[in-house]
């Protein structure tokens, strides 16, 4: 009978233990996880009109990555994946151009997620045309702004910067 409780407190011990190493939550994913849904611009741009559908957010990977899908079904059709990477955000954006740059959070204050070029493939930094670095603003459950800075030639070459609403059902 004194065998029972001795189990039920290493199945605790190392209960806690299992909890204990496993990574904290990271709360920059927790913010994109919370974009699951449809996004419309909140105004005109260089490549919107405002309540043109920009983006849609979906989790993937049993919650483990977010899909962004943007521009869908046009010529500029884009998809962005963001994931954990050990307990560092990142994101690889698959780009009208052909080029997959990857970035990785270096800032995660709040509001802000500030993501800087750290690789990617059919890239040529010295030359390529590519995405370098993006930051997301949060405004609130329902407003976002997304700033992305494309590189050419190894230089800054153009910015674009979108604020989005959550689509109305």
């Amino acid at each position: 009978m004194r065998k029972q409780p001795l189990l039920t407190l290493c199945a605790a011990l190392l209960a806690s233990g299992l909890a204990a190493a496993s990574p904290p939550e990271n709360l920059a994913f927790e913010r994109f996880k919370g974009l699951e849904g449809d996004w419309v611009a909140a105004e005109d741009g260089d490549m919107t009109k405002k309540g043109d559908l920009v983006a849609t957010y979906r989790l993937t990977g049993a919650g483990s990555a977010v899909v962004e899908e943007l521009f869908a079904g046009s010529p500029h059709a884009m998809t962005t994946v963001y994931f954990l990477d050990g307990s560092d955000l990142v994101l690889t954006h698959y780009c009208m151009s052909g080029n997959q740059p990857h970035m990785r959070a270096r800032a995660t204050s709040s509001p802000k997620v500030v993501f800087a070029f750290d690789g990617g493939t059919n890239i040529d930094p010295r030359r390529d045309r590519f995405m370098h670095n993006a930051t997301f603003e949060f405004l609130s459950q329902d407003e976002l702004t997304s700033t992305w800075v494309e590189y050419a030639d190894g230089k800054q070459a153009m910015t674009v910067t979108t604020r989005l609403v959550r689509k109305s059902s």
